[in-house]
């Protein structure tokens, strides 16, 4: 600053706003935070779950599996680093996270708490290190279960140098964190296949009913190493358990961590019997006022020792609070300047590719009020926050690293500070020569611990849930508002859609559905038409779950917990403007409700809805005036009706329900465009209420990185949008901005390729119908149209960005929409006579739309497979037991051969049937619910391997048969049964249940049962599988 800035002063709030970027203007950025890169596998959970088998079992690497616990991400990078929650920073959620941090050192530290406290912010600094943590505390809200005490366990620790971040490797996470005296997780280690497929296993046999106590006590049993984590999920948390996490490392992991658990030996805990002051629930509990005055409290409570500077939180003084309000032209003034450091360069680069790339993400910076002081009008500095908001943007990106090797992982929680400045000459120079020596150490991504692994193998990663926790997040919680917004119908439909992506067997999916229905029957009547609030909703459903529980066995399995409610509301925390730890989110977002998904065949005495979602432009209303004029409709004597949206008054969709209820058995054609989830949910409740099924008819096209329609589709529509006249709904040549609109309408879209957008589609409604639109032999889109799109788009986000959802008529950019407008008539008209021979004749595509549906009334159409987000996901039934599975045809011979040669078994068999009655022959060797979770896991080395299996001899008696069984080797391993006495269920008289031939052999002992020799023993080979 000169000296006459010093005497006057400077207006700080205006110095960005007058900083220019010119040729001596260079940025140089420090990442404060980052937790780990989200890779989206795109192979499916199964796929997922081989690879890591094979590479455990060929000594290539070994399986880490970590407890989930329930919270919020939270992350420290020191006092004068900053604390972070997940896309935020500055407010309630980070408050309580210093706060919580800092009371662990004192429980950790005692009387040498504050000393240790400044140390450790001392080192983070100097050493630019980050921390990241599991948040878990009953003071932010509602998970799966309230916690018993507040606390965090570091699940990352990040060194942040002048290169790409480095992540700690899990040994080196434990001996930091013994060192600092700092909670750690539970962690597993599994090093040969037999551990990892026994893993696995174990799991699927927990997948529907594990707690904490049954999931950590199977684990440990079929683990090679097993380190409890220095806070206790059972005793802290509590029984309901999120979930568990698993992922390749290193091979060498197990001799690594062996030597730190040798090296670091767990820390005593001086503060235990100390007053350590009120405790976060105290405090929260008495400053109620608003979040800033538990912010202050918090902050106080925490102590200067560990958190010295408030401003992030509070401003620099009074009035100069923490603004939510981004200064957006911080970002291109970043981007225009010089890198000054290697970091910086690769930084932009990130930047500059996700903005060209359109990814749904936003870059928000503020002011750095660390560095206050040191503000001029030449020298600035700000935080930006990357905020992903799709997980779409993490797939896209992962694919624009592998074409580009150098590019930088994309972080989830990214957290940068910027310092924009002017260089004189000479240390312009020196930022040249610095730059020209540095390198980028760190290869890969930044995972210590991964060497020797391929990219693609070091992210392997797999999230199992258990649906314990399920039931009370997804389904109760975040079902909350489409049962007291939409009805019991709609949230019957929500919740029966998520329990089949989940793949949940059938018999859970009776017990959920009949508990979860008198849950919405007992809510709704105890609050009438006002929500119970997501954030306290355990108030009601713990006590609930609990009495559910209580009624019988069956039920206190389903539930896995309940009781021991914490109560919250009198100390939860103030969190303004609906905000969560995203930092931004306004209102709850609920998942997409689901329908019934079209059967084989549309049931004639059920009715029928066509919707349309695409376009403007895409000729839906001109279809739909064709499949009405058809003959024989759609191949059945059920009446045909179309609505046009552009003729409603009022709400549209609720007068398609109003005509289906007067018509229930009708063919609906919804004349309307239906672009996003929330239309569909309503369709789909309107096939609950109205016993309809919907089929929806959409443009072909092959789509873009981000958006289902191509620009040469999009060229399309709005060619035939500007050739219209006289539209009912006003939008065609003559419309001023008829370009806006249809971008509009193009960016509802945006964020699925076109295999994720049909398969949505295809998922909620098991069909769908396209319309021919773009001939396949075309030649490729003009330059010219392609860049006034472009252009468009640009121009879209920007004007999206400043003022929302304004029309283009007004704002900032009103005169560049009416040049772009203008300009786009003039480009698409020059290419008329391209875009008019490109297109599929409409008699064509007309034909193909009605055959398409012709063949779903009639069952003939045949869904097909798309990979959409939840194709990866865990389809994977839960196991009861594990069995060989013999050849039918097999046993059925074995039977003919016996009764051609003993006349006692002909006797018996003659009047059995036991051809025709057989559908099923296995040897159970484990059940769960007899020998326990670990002795059916035991059993996944032999997964789907062939077991020979010799069958000894005949048991029966009037009332049973069954044959003695003797499982062999596998690979010179023997598969040995825990059943006392194998065997193979032949045949039960009505009435007699399955488990009594047990007791076969023990009945011939006592000359209750007949015993026929099988001599030599005949050898069948089947496969073992879990059930």
């Amino acid at each position: 600053m000169s000296g006459e800035e010093a005497q006057v002063g400077i207006d700080k709030s205006r110095v960005l706003e007058d900083f220019t970027v010119d040729n001596s203007t260079y940025a140089q950025v420090q990442v404060r935070a980052t937790f780990y890169p989200k890779f989206e596998n795109e192979k499916s959970d199964q796929e997922i779950r081989t690879r890591m088998i094979e590479m455990v079992s060929k000594g290539l690497a070994a399986l880490e599996v970590s407890l989930k616990h329930s919270g919020s991400l939270f992350m420290y990078a020191g006092s004068e680093g900053g604390a972070y929650a997940k896309n935020s920073f500055g407010n309630i959620y980070t408050a309580v996270g210093v706060f919580v941090l800092g009371r662990m050192f004192r429980e950790a530290w005692g009387s040498e708490a504050a000393k240790t406290q400044a140390e450790f912010n001392d080192f983070l600094e100097r050493n630019r290190m980050c921390v990241s943590m599991e948040l878990v505390t009953a003071v932010l809200g509602d998970h799966g279960q309230r916690p018993k005490e507040d606390f965090v366990v570091v699940t990352a620790v990040t060194e942040l140098g002048s290169g790409k971040p480095n992540f700690y490797s899990t040994p080196e996470i434990i001996a930091f964190c013994r060192k600092w005296r700092l909670p750690t997780n539970h962690v597993w280690l599994f090093s040969t296949r037999t551990a990892v497929t026994s893993f696995f296993a174990a799991f699927d046999a927990l997948s529907e009913e594990g707690t904490a106590t049954t999931v950590c006590r199977a684990l440990d049993e079929v683990a090679d190493i097993s380190i409890p984590g220095s806070k206790d999920h059972i005793e802290e948390q509590g029984e309901i358990l999120e979930g568990i996490v698993a992922r390749i490392v290193s091979h060498e992991s197990s001799k690594h961590m062996e030597k730190v658990l040798n090296d670091f030996p767990p820390p005593p805990m001086e503060g235990a019997g100390l007053d350590l002051g009120p405790s976060l629930r105290e405090i929260c509990a008495a400053n109620r006022s608003d979040e800033t005055q538990q912010i202050k409290a918090l902050l106080k409570g925490v102590g200067s020792s560990f958190c010295p500077d408030h401003s992030d939180w509070l401003g620099t003084g009074a009035g100069d609070a923490h603004s939510r309000n981004a200064d957006k032209s911080v970002l291109s003034k970043f981007l225009q300047s010089h890198p000054a450091d290697f970091s910086t360069t690769k930084l932009q680069e990130v930047v500059r590719l996700m903005r060209e790339k359109h990814f749904p993400a936003a870059f928000k910076c503020y002011q750095n009020y660390h560095k206050h002081d040191s503000i001029s009008s030449d020298n600035v500095f700000y935080k930006m926050v990357i905020h992903v908001r799709s997980d779409s943007a993490f797939q896209r990106y992962q694919k624009e690293m592998k074409s580009k090797p150098g590019l930088w992982p994309l972080y989830r929680g990214f957290f940068v500070d910027i310092n924009l400045f002017k260089a004189n000459k000479q240390r312009a120079a020196e930022i040249t020569n610095n730059k020209n020596t540095a390198a980028d150490n760190n290869d890969g991504c930044g995972m210590s611990g991964k060497h020797q692994l391929a990219d693609e193998d070091a992210n392997l990663m797999i999230k199992l849930k258990f649906l314990t926790y399920k039931l009370r997040t997804f389904l109760i919680r975040n079902g909350l508002s489409i049962l007291f917004k939409e009805g019991p119908s709609a949230y019957k439909a929500y919740y029966l859609r998520q329990m089949k992506i989940w793949g949940t067997s059938e018999g859970k999916q009776k017990e959920l559905s009949k508990m979860l229905d008198e849950w919405a029957v007992y809510i709704r009547r105890k609050c009438g038409n006002k929500q119970l609030s997501s954030s306290v909703y355990l108030s009601e459903a713990e006590p609930f779950l609990e009495q559910y529980a209580k009624r019988s066995p069956q039920n206190k399995a389903l539930i896995g917990s309940a009781g021991n409610l914490v109560r919250s509301e009198d100390f939860l925390a103030m969190i303004e403007g609906g905000r969560d730890e995203e930092g931004d989110l306004e209102k709850e977002s609920v998942p997409s409700s689901p329908s019934a998904s079209v059967p084989d065949t549309i049931p004639k005495a059920e009715g029928l809805i066509v919707f349309f979602p695409g376009l403007p432009g895409s000729a839906k209303s001109a279809i739909c005036k064709e499949l009405l004029k058809a003959p024989g409709g759609f191949g059945d004597d059920r009446p045909v009706q179309s609505l046009m949206g552009d003729l409603v008054k009022g709400r549209y969709w609720r007068k398609v329900a109003d005509e289906r209820r007067k018509k229930p058995y009708s063919i609906m054609l919804a004349d309307k465009n239906a672009p996003n989830e929330e239309v569909w949910r309503q369709i789909e409740d309107m096939c609950h209420r109205t016993r309809a099924s919907a089929v929806p008819v959409v443009p072909d096209s092959e789509g873009t990185e981000s958006n289902p329609f191509s620009l040469d589709a999009l060229a399309v529509f709005m060619f035939r949008v500007l050739q219209r006249a006289n539209h009912p709904g006003n939008l065609d040549k003559n419309s001023p901005n008829a370009g806006y609109v249809l971008l509009m309408f193009y960016h509802l879209y945006e964020g699925k390729t076109r295999p994720e957008f049909d398969g949505e589609l295809v998922k909620r409604f098991g069909s769908l119908v396209k319309i021919p639109l773009l001939k396949s032999d075309r030649n490729p889109l003009p330059d010219p149209v392609k860049s006034t799109l472009e252009e468009g788009i640009n121009l879209y986000m920007l004007h999206t960005d400043r003022h929302g959802r304004l029309a283009s008529t007004k704002g900032t950019y009103t005169k560049e929409w009416a040049k772009w407008e203008k300009q786009l008539r003039e480009i698409l008209f020059d290419n008329a006579e391209y875009l008019s021979s490109v297109q599929v004749p409409f008699e064509s595509a007309v034909k193909e739309v009605s055959e398409q549906l012709r063949k779903i009334t009639k069952g003939e159409y045949k869904t097909p497979e798309y990979r959409t987000p939840d194709s990866g996901k865990r389809k994977i039934s839960a196991i009861a037991f594990a069995a060989i599975c013999l050849p039918i045809t097999e046993i059925k011979d074995l039977l003919d051969n016996l009764a051609g040669k003993d006349s006692e078994a002909e006797a018996f068999l003659k009047d059995k049937n036991l051809a025709n009655s057989i559908d099923m022959a296995h040897v159970t060797l484990a059940h769960k619910r007899s020998h326990g979770v670990t002795a059916v896991a035991n059993y996944g080395t032999f997964l789907h391997k062939q077991v020979p299996v010799d069958i000894t001899a005949l048991f029966f008696t009037d009332k049973l048969a069954a044959f003695e069984a003797c499982p062999g080797s596998v690979e010179g391993e023997r598969v040995i049964s825990k059943n006392e006495w194998p065997h193979v269920t032949l045949w039960r008289a009505e009435g007699v249940g399955g488990k009594e031939a047990n007791l076969l052999c023990n009945l011939h002992l006592e000359g209750k049962a007949t015993r026929i020799a099988i001599n030599p023993p005949a050898t069948i080979h089947g496969t073992l599988e879990f059930y």
